[in-house]
C-alpha cells in the first residue's frame, strides 16, 4: 500500500512560501521606510486624519485568490486607535487532485466542491509617542490582537480501486481563534496613502477541527484519507504543522487543539 507523500514535504513548501514572503515584507518595509523619511509631511501643518480604509494584500497570497479581508481603523485618542478587519476567507484549490491509495488505484477530486468561510480581526493601538514624530494613525505602534477565521469545505471525489468504486464525500469544518500582542509600523505617505505593517505578532492560536467522511471504504484506506486531509491543511494554514505531527484526524468528529501563532499583515489603505 503506497503511504501519502511525507509530511515535511508539505512543511518545506509552507515554509519556502513563508521565506518568500518575508523577504517581500522586508524589502518593502525598507522602500518605503526611505520614501516616508522623503515624503512624510510634518503633522504640525497637516489637518489631522483620522480615519483609514484598508485591504488585506497578506491573505490573498496565503490562502488565494478568494481570500479577501477589508478594514475600518479609527484614531480615538492622539495616540491610540481601534480597528476592525473582515471579509471572506478560502483555502486555494484542493492540492489533493490525485492520490493513490494503492500502485493501481487512483482517487480525482470531482469539480463539483463548495469552500465557504470568513474572517473578522480587531486590534487595538497603542502609537508609541517617544518612537513617533507624528501623531496615529503614522508611526510604530504596538497592541493586543484577537482574530477568528471559519473554514468549510465539502468535497465530492471519485474513487476506483480493487476494493472499491464509486463517489466519497469528505467535509472540513475548521476554526481558528488566536489572540496575541503585535508591533508594527504605519506610514502616511503623499498626505493620504496608508501602508501599514504588522510585523511581530505572537500569539496563542486555538484550533476545532471537524471531519466527516461518507464512504464505504475499509479502515486503511479510511486511514489514508484522513492523513491526506490532514497534510492538505499543513500545507495550507501557517503555524498548523508545529503540532500536525500527534494529531489523529477521525472519519467523523472534532478535535480540539492550541498551538503558538504568529500574525503578520501588509494593508493598503487611504488615510481621510
Amino acid at each position: 500500500m503506497t503511504k501519502p507523500n511525507n509530511m515535511k514535504q508539505y512543511t518545506s513548501k509552507t515554509a519556502m512560501r513563508r521565506d518568500t514572503f518575508s523577504g517581500i515584507v522586508l524589502s518593502l518595509v525598507l522602500l518605503f521606510s526611505s520614501a516616508g523619511l522623503s515624503l512624510a509631511q510634518d503633522s504640525s501643518k497637516v489637518k489631522p486624519r483620522k480615519n483609514v480604509v484598508r485591504f488585506n494584500l497578506t491573505n490573498p497570497m496565503i490562502f488565494g485568490e478568494k481570500s479577501l479581508l477589508v478594514g475600518y481603523e479609527r484614531v480615538i485618542g492622539k495616540h491610540m486607535s481601534a480597528s476592525i478587519n473582515g471579509g471572506q476567507a478560502s483555502f486555494r484549490k484542493p492540492t489533493l487532485s490525485v492520490f493513490n491509495f494503492t500502485d493501481s488505484s487512483r482517487i480525482v477530486l470531482d469539480k463539483d466542491y463548495t469552500d465557504k468561510g470568513f474572517t473578522i480581526a480587531l486590534d487595538y493601538r497603542f502609537y508609541l509617542k517617544k518612537e513617533n514624530k507624528y501623531n496615529s494613525p503614522h508611526g510604530v505602534y504596538i497592541g493586543p490582537y484577537y482574530s477568528i477565521t471559519h473554514f468549510e469545505r465539502e468535497n465530492n471525489w471519485n474513487m476506483s480501486s480493487p476494493h472499491f468504486s464509486g463517489n466519497l464525500k469528505t467535509n472540513l469544518n475548521m476554526n481558528i481563534q488566536m489572540v496575541g500582542i503585535e508591533m508594527g509600523y504605519q506610514f502616511i505617505l503623499w498626505k493620504r496613502v496608508a501602508l501599514d505593517f504588522i510585523l511581530i505578532g505572537p500569539g496563542v492560536t486555538f484550533y476545532n477541527i471537524k471531519t466527516q467522511i461518507s464512504t464505504q471504504l475499509d479502515g486503511d484506506e479510511n486511514g489514508e484519507l484522513l492523513d491526506a486531509l490532514k497534510n492538505a491543511i499543513v500545507e495550507k494554514v501557517p503555524g498548523f504543522s508545529n503540532f500536525a505531527d500527534n494529531l489523529e484526524f477521525e472519519k467523523s468528529g472534532s478535535t480540539n487543539t492550541m498551538s503558538m501563532g504568529f500574525r503578520y499583515v501588509i494593508h493598503l489603505g487611504f488615510n481621510f
